[in-house]
């Protein structure tokens, strides 16, 4: 018998974000308990929680999908916490302008952004 696998969770695709709170995200049928990162290659849980420091090694993946995605929503939990300056200036040597907002907020610009079929991405903390 093959030993489990656990793989990193991914959604191969773009899809609407139906729902938030309870600790995760509900999208395309399916839900993810914790933070998630929606990139143009798809939907990745993302091990990051409400309060820790927001700096570039934690946008890896959004970095390397950058020459797909203009704008990044950053959705920073129950409140709004600016982008420090070092990952604002990160971002925009990337050409990705980027927009803090709570994750509420987030979820329904990302989600107007992407009916609109704008080249969006959105890093979205889970929230309570």
């Amino acid at each position: 018998m093959k030993p489990l696998q656990i793989r990193d969770a991914h959604f191969p695709g773009r899809a609407e974000i139906d729902a938030y709170g309870n600790g995760g995200f509900r999208f395309a049928d399916m839900s993810h308990r914790g933070s998630i990162l929606c990139l143009p290659s798809g939907i990745y849980g993302w091990d990051f929680a409400e309060g820790e420091p927001l700096d570039a090694s934690a946008f890896e993946k959004v970095l390397a999908d950058a020459g797909e995605i203009e704008f990044l929503i950053l959705g920073t939990g129950n409140d709004l916490r600016p982008i420090p300056k070092a990952l604002k200036a990160v971002f925009n040597e990337h050409g990705i302008a980027s927009d803090p907002m709570n994750t509420g907020a987030a979820v329904r610009t990302y989600n107007i952004m992407l009916m609109e079929s704008r080249p969006v991405a959105a890093a979205l903390i889970a929230v309570d």
